[in-house]
């Protein structure tokens, strides 16, 4: 999914795909279950309906009320008091749905293919506002400046060919000194207030209890990047009945037991010398123990399989708590993180994240970005059955084979890639008769197959 299309010149097909998309995930009765309801007016099945597909027409609120108000069925002020309302629960709302939804793509793929849940973090930008609740001043690791806004804590899952969003935290920052604007004095027994307790606690912390509360979803690895990479973190998720594959910082703070004694990551990686084994860029695996804390004498088995950039010059880690895991399958899984990178974009460049709603209130921001992922969860599941035959039926689900966990043309360029690797490694051999021998080879490919390939590289 690289683009949204814009449907307001086919509004028909598009109502029936949301109506259809509401009606098949039953929302009346999920909304019921997540505490949303209103005394009078318009139902909050119509409001959230209506919200909902607004982005898809190229439109916001704002602008729909003011060229086109037939075209909506209630006023600004409802609009925002259905955002802003602290009762709503829209975590559960978002996590009931994805399990609805991924327990219906699990059931398309084999008992053999590995579910994983993804985290990252990534910038909710407010950055012309000055009143927003909680607002504070985050990190942009896109333009290296600070601006107003939340860290969007996000939690999703994927099996390789589908992502799911499962559920978010906007967090703020623990200081209250670093908080722009302080939170609003309600009730400390109402879900408003645990939502904001739960915006000023740590990442780790949020991080678990994310985890927490998608303990039915399938899934035996958690990825995250290095930013999450601390021992302590990793052992409270293998706590959480979850094993670990992530990227490993180069730090000289984080220490291995390797060799009977406490050791940093660049000193374990001079014992595996400069060459990748194979051609497949993996430099070689070590078995070391981490701890969660110096006063913690419990030691945890992990293995560290370091990895040569596609330029030769650096290396990478990544750290898996399967001990059983071969190389190669660590470093296949762990690919599948980048579909949390493909999500944020998708959302931030054409679902309208944090630009759509201008709100002050806390709770309207968790609102707002809880729309964008709702509206991605039904862009993903139907692109899902587009591509995917065996969703349309039994008949199709026993005659289809399932989507492949790795496309042809990207195992063709593995391939090809190792051949190359082979050939220039060969003493007898020059640079200039390799790349020879690979032109010819590539010429001599298919044309359909080399039309893949040059796509894929």
């Amino acid at each position: 999914m690289n683009s949204i299309p814009d449907f307001s010149q086919n509004d028909n097909g598009f109502s029936s795909l949301v109506n259809n998309f509401f009606s098949d995930n039953a929302f009346s009765t999920l909304l019921k279950k997540c505490n949303f309801y209103k005394e009078s007016g318009v139902p909050c099945y119509t409001i959230l309906k209506e919200l909902f597909q607004l982005v898809f027409t190229g439109r916001n609120l704002y602008r729909t009320l003011e060229s086109r108000p037939e075209d909506i069925s209630f006023c600004k002020n409802t609009a925002y008091r259905f955002l802003n309302a602290g009762h709503f629960n829209w975590a559960k709302l978002l996590l009931l749905l994805a399990t609805r939804l991924i327990m219906f793509i699990n059931s398309l793929t084999s008992d053999i293919r590995q579910s994983v849940i993804i985290f990252d973090d990534s910038l909710f930008n407010r950055g012309r506002s000055k009143k927003v609740e909680l607002l504070t001043r985050v990190f942009d690791h896109t333009t290296h400046k600070f601006v107003n806004g939340f860290r969007m804590l996000t939690m999703g899952w994927s099996d390789g060919n589908t992502f799911m969003p499962i559920g978010f935290s906007l967090l703020s920052s623990q200081k209250p000194e670093k908080i722009l604007t302080p939170e609003i004095n309600v009730d400390k027994r109402t879900l408003a207030y645990k939502r904001r307790t739960e915006a000023k606690q740590c990442t780790t912390d949020a991080l678990i209890k994310l985890l927490q509360s998608a303990a039915q979803i399938p899934a035996k690895y958690v990825l995250f990047d290095s930013w999450f990479a601390y021992p302590k973190t990793i052992i409270r998720v293998i706590k959480e009945k979850r094993d670990v594959i992530c990227m490993v910082k180069k730090t000289e703070n984080i220490h291995y037991w390797y060799d009977e004694k406490w050791q940093p990551l660049k000193e374990i990686r001079k014992k595996l010398g400069d060459n990748a084994k194979y051609g497949n860029g993996i430099i070689g695996s070590i078995k070391v123990q981490i701890r969660e804390s110096k006063k913690s004498g419990a030691l945890t088995d992990i293995r560290l399989v370091f990895i040569q950039d596609r330029r030769g010059k650096d290396w990478l880690a990544l750290l898996c708590t399967d001990l059983e895991l071969p190389e190669e399958e660590i470093v296949r899984i762990y690919g599948k993180r980048w579909d949390i990178e493909v999500f944020f974009k998708m959302c931030k460049s054409h679902l309208a994240l944090a630009k759509e709603f201008q709100g002050r209130n806390y709770d309207g921001q968790v609102a707002a970005a809880s729309i964008v992922f709702l509206r991605y969860a039904m862009l993903a599941i139907e692109s899902r059955k587009s591509q995917d035959d065996r969703s349309i039926g039994g008949l199709f689900y026993c005659c289809c084979d399932e989507m492949e966990d790795v496309k042809l043309a990207h195992s063709l360029m593995l391939l090809i890639d190792a051949l190359r690797q082979t050939l220039h490694e060969l003493p007898v051999i020059s640079q200039e008769t390799a790349n020879q021998i690979m032109d010819l080879f590539i010429a001599a490919i298919p044309l359909d197959l080399r039309r893949k390939l040059l796509l894929a590289a």
